[in-house]
């Protein structure tokens, strides 16, 4: 991966103070999605290290991996299926696949749902997000592939946040380390 694209994601990254009753500070990545440069290079980036494993497609959990899986997609010239949460109003109809998250950084679980028409055997998915902190939401979705028997080849992400142990575990890949971006 090119070196201008890291700095150039630490540099239209920042944190957002989100006001009173907040006790942390939220990242916004808005700056990564208005730079044409970044939005070219961010598929080619994340996918290079998978290439030569051949994924089939591309699964990406809603919201913001709804941006990011396509372009990982059009890169590795594969389909894309999304993750979809409850009420976020895109729920497709048919058959899926649920599997719930562990609980988050905050202590959430996620609720994921994928169409079973869209994944199964002889699949092999790479998965690819924004951001990972604990791989709450990986885990979830590894386990929708494996109830499809789909195989998945590991997790491709803009910033990495988590534990070295989660980062193996779940064999992921970033193009920044979160500690690399401004404070």
């Amino acid at each position: 991966m090119p070196a201008e694209l890291t700095e150039r994601l630490a540099a239209l990254f920042q944190w957002i103070d989100p006001g009173p009753g907040t006790s942390h500070l939220v990242s916004d990545i808005s700056g990564w999605w208005r730079d044409p440069t970044v939005l070219a290079e961010l598929g080619p980036a994340l996918v290079a290290p998978y290439r030569a494993a051949r994924p089939t497609v591309v699964l990406a959990p809603a919201v913001t991996g709804l941006l990011l899986g396509p372009l990982a997609a059009t890169a590795l010239g594969v389909g894309f299926v999304a993750a979809h949460k409850p009420g976020d109003g895109r729920l497709p109809a048919g058959a899926l696949t649920w599997a719930q998250s562990p609980p988050d950084y905050r202590g959430r679980r996620v609720d994921l749902a994928v169409r079973d028409r869209h994944l199964g055997p002889g699949d092999r998915v790479l998965v690819v997000d924004d951001w990972v902190r604990t791989g709450a939401q990986l885990h979830a979705l590894y386990e929708i592939c494996a109830a499809l028997g789909a195989e998945v080849l590991g997790t491709a992400v803009v910033a990495v946040d988590c534990p070295p142990e989660v980062a193996a575990d779940l064999r992921i890949t970033g193009l920044i380390n979160a500690a690399d971006l401004p404070a």
